[in-house]
């Protein structure tokens, strides 16, 4: 969503480095043009014009730290006004002293109320809270059924009217509402999640529906969901919801969508209230709490490796990463492990995606769209391998490279390509592993050609690859140290 703004943001602090000394007349251009891309990112008018008076006062006639360039500087100033503009810290969950904890979910009808109050369950849930859903959206029939789906994925239980009333559409949302309390007390439920109908505009007896439905259940939050691919509209409906509920957050939607991002950066200035959660995918799992200062790091380029070692974390393994890692360095990495490696990252998200959050990365490579299908391909080379060609590539030779073309519908120097770049890698692990691997070999058996290939069940055991750590991926970055030199698999 930020891809342009982050390289309007690139242009303007390249143009700062080099400089001794920044003088009024340069912060004044610069806050130009920061002033212009927000602009264009439909950020509103009030708020960069806030932002631009915030950074104007820290930056003329500021004392330049002098273990620091100017550019870097001034691009710190710039991070810290722009993670205060869109909130500041991250919404604390606080829990009912007397359970359950009720939230009402608002919003336009299409802003995506229902599936993100499953996915609000489904974060729940990892907290180790017991969620119940309602189903209130009695005006759509289909709503409750979508929900009832949903739930069934993230085995949550529905609370709502009887089917033949949510057919008719005649069904009492304020009651529904009202019973769902005394279920969730009943079953046990510690946090209750209210889905509410919606409108395709704003109007009165849509205002009047929710508000009492919020008198009735008395919420502990009241989230409202906006669709951040409405721009500045999700500002102005945030406001009369506002007015109406006294919301505590809103949940932005689509955030990684093709938006100029807006709605993300004013929405916190202008209702004053802060994006509690964002969804990032259709996925229930790409929904998670809103970090401010993580968002504004990547519009700024800076990456965002908290957030990656997260996903890792829920990812891999911690016990089968690290024997892999320990296969890669002593240089017994097979196949297997590398196709465990690739189904990990793909629950991280997509492989673009996670470039975005990585610091340092040069535009060029950041702006690369690499495809599922790309993905695809070489994991279908390599379930045509044989379990002996995954642990000994060696073995591949000219004929079973072209089995393997025919079987992954590739061609015989795709095969070959990754083979090069496998063994490639392979050796270089083997190199930094030093010592270790020397360890490793003794145990295996040699055969013609010095090749070592370890014994037993352990050669092909399926395993996760770790990521390294914060230390060795700065280590690796473009222009530092051997990172750069590392093959593109």
């Amino acid at each position: 969503m930020f891809e342009s703004l982050t390289d309007r943001f690139d242009g303007i602090f390249s143009r700062l480095r080099g400089k001794g000394r920044l003088s009024e007349a340069d912060v004044d251009e610069v806050l130009r043009e920061i002033r212009l891309a927000l602009l264009e990112a439909d950020v509103n008018l009030s708020v960069v014009k806030a932002l631009q008076e915030r950074i104007r006062e820290r930056a003329v006639g500021a004392d330049l730290s002098q273990a620091l360039n100017p550019a870097l500087q001034v691009k710190k100033i710039v991070l810290e006004e722009l993670t205060q503009t869109l909130g500041g810290e991250t919404l604390r969950i606080t829990y009912a002293s007397r359970p359950p904890t009720v939230v009402l979910m608002a919003g336009l009808q299409g802003s995506g109320k229902t599936t993100n109050s499953a996915k609000l369950a489904r974060w729940f849930r990892s907290q180790g809270r017991n969620p119940l859903l309602v189903g209130a959206d009695l005006q759509r029939p289909a709503a409750v059924q979508q929900l009832r789906t949903l739930a069934a994925q993230i085995d949550v239980p529905v609370y709502s009217a009887p089917d033949d009333v949510v057919a008719s559409g005649d069904g009492d949302p304020v009651a529904v509402a009202r019973g769902a309390i005394d279920e969730a007390r009943r079953t046990g439920r510690d946090v209750v999640i209210c889905d509410t109908a919606g409108r395709l505009a704003i109007d009165a007896e849509l205002m009047e529906q929710v508000r009492l439905i919020s008198e009735e259940l008395s919420p502990d939050y009241t989230f409202l969901v906006v669709d951040a691919m409405t721009g500045q509209d999700a500002v102005t409906v945030a406001e009369s919801f506002h007015a109406t509920l006294e919301l505590d957050g809103v949940i932005l939607t689509k955030l990684d969508g093709d938006a100029r991002g807006g709605a993300a950066l004013s929405v916190k200035e202008v209702v004053g209230r802060p994006i509690a959660f964002a969804s990032t995918g259709e996925k229930l799992e790409d929904f998670d709490l809103f970090h401010p200062d993580r968002l504004a790091g990547r519009i700024l380029g800076e990456g965002d490796l908290a957030t990656l070692i997260e996903k890792a974390e829920t990812a891999f393994e911690e016990d089968e990463a690290e024997a892999a890692a320990a296969r890669l360095l002593e240089g017994t990495f097979t196949f297997d492990d590398f196709l465990d490696q690739m189904q990990a990252i793909k629950k991280m998200g997509p492989i673009s995606g996670l470039m975005g959050m990585l610091p340092g990365i040069p535009k060029e490579v950041r702006d690369v769209q690499i495809e599922d299908h790309q993905v695809a391909r070489i994991e279908a080379i390599i379930r045509s391998m044989t379990p002996s060609e995954r642990v000994d590539p060696d073995l591949i030779d000219q004929s079973r490279r072209a089995r393997i073309a025919r079987g992954s519908g590739t061609s015989s120097s795709d095969v070959s390509q990754l083979l090069a770049q496998f063994k490639q890698m392979r050796q270089m692990m083997q190199q930094m592993g030093g010592p270790k691997r020397n360890r490793k070999q003794k145990k295996g058996k040699k055969k013609k050609g010095g090749r070592v290939t370890a014994k037993g069940p352990a050669a092909i055991d399926k395993a996760a690859f770790s990521l390294p750590t914060l230390e060795e991926m700065e280590a690796q970055l473009p222009g530092r140290g051997r990172g750069s030199d590392l093959p593109d698999l």
